[in-house]
């Protein structure tokens, strides 16, 4: 029925994908091939079956939304998103957030955010003193939660973008085990569980402010997507309830600034590591060559995971890469393993150029899943990463500390560098 795998108690399996998800997996496919299946506790999954190729990506991808669910397969997510979010819903409801969601991240809508995220980070950027360390993680992350506080919120006003920043990153700065629990009551009042709760409970008292502030206080519809949601309805389309409009923002604030600052960090960290793609980076940004930029995004995406992988549950039995799964049964397109198949990327090092050259196949590169579930925020973290590595290459070179080695850890869901992968500016 089930692919081999590791025949571990299902409690050490999932503590190990929890806490070195790389090294386990790795470890997995090494031994039982390019599919096999782990045993999980929930909410993850009682079976957990991990697809790498590319045939198989993209038969999940192309399976209908009604046979395979995403949101079911993200309960571990409910607790900080919300029963009502994008990431959590499925079918009619996960339709309709979408159908909301997407006029605020089409091509024109992307236009028009970016000369405000160039300011952003040259306002940030042009604070790096020449010859000093800069922990780019906390450099980036910085720089997108004030971008994603403007574009989503709103908020140009410094003073109230800051007022997010601590509890954003209390929520976000968190370690899987904490996130798995926090679903557990009995746990709430406890240690980490509740720091999480009390964090989450400012975050949210902030952003019903902002909600309630729009709704009542006169303040002229922006471009902002808290704007476009407000004003969203049609005949088709009921507005969204303050709680709908809080689980969409804290989707959009959490997804969109956490994995952004990761896969920028990254970028950062093999620039600096490497003079001469740091070299073609540099001539791009001095050109405006936003094509080239995005593409070091990519590359940093496909060089280090920040995302592990893309879930789905099968509502029914089905046949899946030629083994008959039943329902109820989750799958994974596993991102951290595909991006090492030797046949997809047959030179591993760090080359921003493949994605301008067509070496790189379909369902092969999987940042932002695929089929309907895409991530709707792609485009924007790719334009969004493009322009933040402009301006910091337009002022400044980058090189790394001394021994430098930098390594991952697993933070909430995503991969960040463990170290904050510092660099030397000058």
């Amino acid at each position: 029925m089930y692919p081999p795998g590791p025949r571990l108690p299902a409690i050490a399996q999932t503590v190990r994908y929890v806490q070195a998800r790389e090294r386990f997996m790795t470890a997995t496919a090494r031994r039982y091939g390019d599919t096999f299946t782990l045993r999980m506790v929930p909410p993850y999954a009682r079976h957990l079956v991990v697809f790498t190729r590319p045939e198989h990506v993209r038969e999940i991808f192309a399976a209908s939304p009604t046979d395979l669910h995403a949101g079911e397969s993200n309960a571990i997510l409910r607790p900080l998103l919300g029963d009502h979010s994008v990431l959590i819903t499925d079918e009619a409801e996960h339709a309709r957030a979408r159908r909301l969601l997407m006029p605020a991240f089409t091509g024109t809508a992307l236009a028009g955010y970016r000369k405000m995220i160039e300011q952003i980070a040259a306002t940030h950027v042009d604070t790096w003193q020449a010859g000093s360390t800069v922990r780019s993680l906390d450099a980036m992350t910085g720089i997108t939660l004030d971008v994603i506080g403007e574009v989503v919120l709103g908020v140009a006003d410094p003073r109230r973008r800051d007022l997010l920043g601590p509890p954003m990153r209390r929520i976000t700065d968190i370690s899987p085990l904490t996130l798995l629990g926090s679903r557990y009551p009995a746990l709430q009042h406890r240690g980490p569980w509740k720091r999480f709760q009390h964090a989450r409970a400012d975050l949210d008292a902030h952003l019903y402010a902002e909600i309630e502030q729009r709704r009542t206080g006169g303040d002229a519809p922006g471009a902002d997507v808290l704007s476009r949601l407000m004003a969203a309805g049609s005949d088709d389309d009921t507005p969204l309830t303050p709680d709908e409009l809080r689980d969409q923002l804290v989707t959009l604030l959490a997804a969109g600034h956490e994995t952004t600052s990761a896969a920028l960090s990254w970028a950062l960290r093999e620039l600096a590591a490497d003079p001469l793609q740091q070299d073609l980076a540099r001539r791009a940004a001095l050109d405006g060559d936003t094509v080239y930029l995005e593409a070091v995004m990519k590359e940093a995406l496909r060089y280090h995971w920040v995302i592990g992988g893309v879930v789905r549950k099968l509502t029914r039995d089905m046949m899946i890469g030629g083994y008959d799964l039943p329902a109820d049964t989750v799958v994974a397109t596993s991102i951290l393993l595909a991006h090492q198949r030797p046949e997809a990327f047959p030179d591993a090092m760090f080359r921003p150029g493949r994605f301008l050259d067509g070496s790189v196949a379909p369902n092969t590169w999987l940042p932002f899943g695929g089929g309907v579930r895409r991530c709707i925020g792609a485009g924007f973290a790719l334009m969004e990463g493009a322009a933040v590595i402009q301006e910091i290459l337009r002022r400044h070179a980058l090189s790394l500390p001394t021994a430098a080695t930098t390594r991952g850890r697993v933070r909430n869901i995503t991969h960040v560098p463990s170290d904050g992968a510092p660099i030397l500016v000058s």
